[in-house]
């Protein structure tokens, strides 16, 4: 497998940045995800030798976290938390909906790959605004069934948000995708999004 020369330099360009190349694991991480969709093991083979590390180095850091993805998985991801303060604010009712409206169980994929969701997260850190999600990276909070019924039907409607990043930009491009502004920069927290009942 060969990454695409945007993402070898994207890569290089954070090896570059850090006095440690592990540094640059995670921002890597990112980029081949956003131009693969997951990441396969070549590809972190790949990774591991631009920036002059063991691939057990890259795969320990991938596996660790659960954004990174060792399949295929769909154009939007939608991950509902099931910790104590959720679950206490009806989370494993919203899971349970959310199984039924995809008509896939946790950890699945719908049939028209459009969604890839889970309920297995321990915390989404959102514990002020329970029961959270999060839906292509960004969080929602206090949501209800209905509240993700809008959610997910505005998802149907348009692209996967990019996160900012050269490797996706032009990936974008190349597929004639209609463009999408990028979202906050790797390092900084995800945008949290409060929608209120009322205004559905």
């Amino acid at each position: 497998m060969t990454l695409s020369a945007a993402s070898r330099s994207e890569i290089q360009g954070y090896k570059a940045r850090y006095p440690e190349p592990r540094s640059a694991v995670l921002p890597s991480l990112w980029v081949v995800q956003h131009e693969l969709g997951y990441l396969p093991v070549p590809a972190m083979r790949e990774i591991a030798g631009i920036l002059g590390l063991e691939p057990s180095e890259v795969q320990a850091v991938a596996t660790f976290y659960s954004m990174f993805l060792d399949k295929p998985a769909g154009e939007h991801s939608v991950v509902v938390c099931r910790n104590v303060s959720c679950a206490l604010r009806g989370a494993d009712e919203l899971a349970a909906h959310v199984e039924r409206t995809l008509g896939c169980p946790s950890g699945g994929t719908t049939s028209d790959g459009q969604f890839t969701w889970e309920s297995t997260v321990e915390c989404l850190g959102a514990c002020g605004g329970a029961p959270a999600i999060q839906v292509d990276h960004r969080f929602h909070e206090n949501v209800t069934p209905e509240v993700m019924d809008a959610i997910l039907g505005r998802s149907r409607s348009q692209p996967a948000p990019s996160v900012g990043g050269e490797s996706e930009a032009a990936s974008t491009k190349q597929r004639g995708e209609p463009k999408t502004a990028p979202r906050a920069k790797r390092t900084s927290r995800p945008k949290r999004a409060h929608i209120d009942p009322g205004d559905l």
